[in-house]
């Protein structure tokens, strides 16, 4: 029969005091519009947090790209890093030695030798058939002299003295990978129209000097345009410069802007964990997107590569050497996201979720109550990680999360590591908190019981 109720409103705030009475029907409307109101709210916080995740997700494997291109073209040690191995790699080495080879051979003018050694037969009184047959010995002459300085020059390519001299010009010339990338031609590694070539001049003097050591005087005499080696050729060269240096720019600032992107998803969406899990799993897509692509840009790459520039297999190492890192950092960010997404779907209601999280209490559980009737009681402090655990989880794999940000360039092998010890810093927190004994009851005044 009563007509009016006092339903539980929001302050009218400090410009009244009174207290606002609404009818049943004004209540009800007030509860469709509070409930209306959340809805919107509601899709409009949906609405942004997908704008958002679409922009993380194109941007991920660009900020991956970015921050590759950033770390390798500061970073000297990682650059040489980066390039050394190229000067252990055999396909690369018999470029070397087989370029340098014919550059010695060809400033050596076999068939003036011949023809110097016909007259001297000549002027000697020799037969006339061995003064004609003299000059076939061009062919054989310069086949063993091209086999003395393929052996020559092979031991100096092979050996330490080209490992050091390699790894010594690429460190002084640390800003080589600049020069390739924004077309600086003031660098060893420059970009020459379609060609990317690098200088190899320390270690043309090196075979230049072995070989006058040996008596091959003519070594000298190798011109300076055939010290340097094609690494590259491909029409796209100027287009993808273009595209490098824009990425050069946002090495630093792409990364942190993707990372602060991805957080904002997460925050804004009304359920976190599931858009955590969302987003998340959309990253490992992108990231094994951008692994198919670096598949697909190699086979681009060896097939538009002439052979006569550099053969299959040198072109093969020289582009597995230089992307190595970038294809072990998506790698390890795949991981990452995996990991990620599968903790958010175990903190979620679902029946796998609930059964893991059950049997991981059981287990804690049991482990901690063996270690309380064993004697190691952990009293106040077990009690206090039993009723902080949401915290303690919570600072745990904050931990990790830091530990993997400050690691430097962290591999697979470095997330699962971390991985462990976050898991393994739970479980002990766990086991600790089950082998709490029971608080003692505080004592009623008088003695009284509770």
């Amino acid at each position: 029969m009563a007509s009016k109720t006092t339903p539980p409103t929001p302050d009218p705030g400090p410009h009244t005091g009174e207290h606002v009475v609404l009818s049943a029907d004004e209540h009800a409307d007030y509860k469709r519009l509070r409930r209306a109101a959340a809805v919107r709210h509601r899709k409009t916080r949906y609405a942004g947090a997908s704008l958002l995740l679409i922009i993380t997700l194109l941007l991920a494997p660009l900020a991956v790209v970015a921050a590759w291109v950033d770390s390798t073209v500061t970073d000297t040690d990682r650059y040489v890093q980066t390039v050394a191995p190229l000067a252990k790699n055999p396909a690369v080495q018999s470029v070397v030695t087989d370029r340098l080879t014919t550059r010695v051979v060809d400033n050596v003018d076999v068939d003036a030798v011949t023809a110097s050694l016909s007259k001297a037969l000549a002027n000697a009184g020799a037969p006339p058939a061995v003064v004609s047959q003299s000059a076939a010995l061009a062919a054989p002459l310069r086949s063993a002299l091209t086999s003395a300085v393929h052996d020559v020059v092979n031991r100096v390519v092979t050996s330490d003295v080209f490992q050091q001299a390699w790894v010594g010009a690429n460190r002084r010339a640390q800003s080589a990978v600049v020069g390739m990338l924004t077309g600086d031609q003031s660098k060893a590694v420059q970009a020459h129209g379609d060609k990317i070539t690098l200088d190899l001049g320390t270690v043309v003097d090196q075979v230049k000097q072995r070989l006058v050591d040996r008596g091959f005087d003519k070594a000298s005499a190798i011109p300076t345009p055939d010290r340097q080696v094609t690494l590259f050729e491909t029409a796209k060269l100027s287009k993808a410069q273009d595209a490098i240096r824009l990425l050069d720019i946002m090495g630093v600032w792409l990364p942190v802007i993707t990372i602060v992107l991805a957080a904002l998803t997460v925050w804004i969406a009304p359920a976190h964990r599931m858009m955590l899990l969302v987003t998340a799993s959309g990253v490992g897509v992108m990231m094994i997107v951008l692994l198919v692509g670096l598949a697909v840009v190699r086979r681009v790459y060896l097939d538009s590569v002439p052979s006569s520039a550099l053969p299959p297999d040198a072109a093969a190492a020289v582009y597995d050497t230089f992307i190595r890192f970038l294809r072990n950092s998506t790698r390890t960010l795949l991981v990452v996201a995996v990991i990620t997404a599968l903790a958010a779907f175990l903190y979620g209601p679902s029946r796998v979720a609930r059964g893991t999280r059950s049997l991981a209490g059981r287990g804690t559980g049991a482990a901690g109550h063996a270690l309380r009737d064993a004697g190691m009681n952990t009293g106040a402090t077990g009690r206090w990680l039993a009723g902080h655990r949401a915290w303690t989880t919570g600072v745990v794999i904050g931990g990790g999360a830091l530990a993997l940000i400050l690691w430097n360039y962290p591999t697979v092998g470095a997330v699962v590591l971390v991985v462990g010890l976050v898991l393994l810093v739970l479980i002990l927190l766990a086991v600790l908190a089950a082998a709490a004994g029971q608080a003692r009851a505080t004592p009623r005044p008088g003695g009284a019981g509770p």
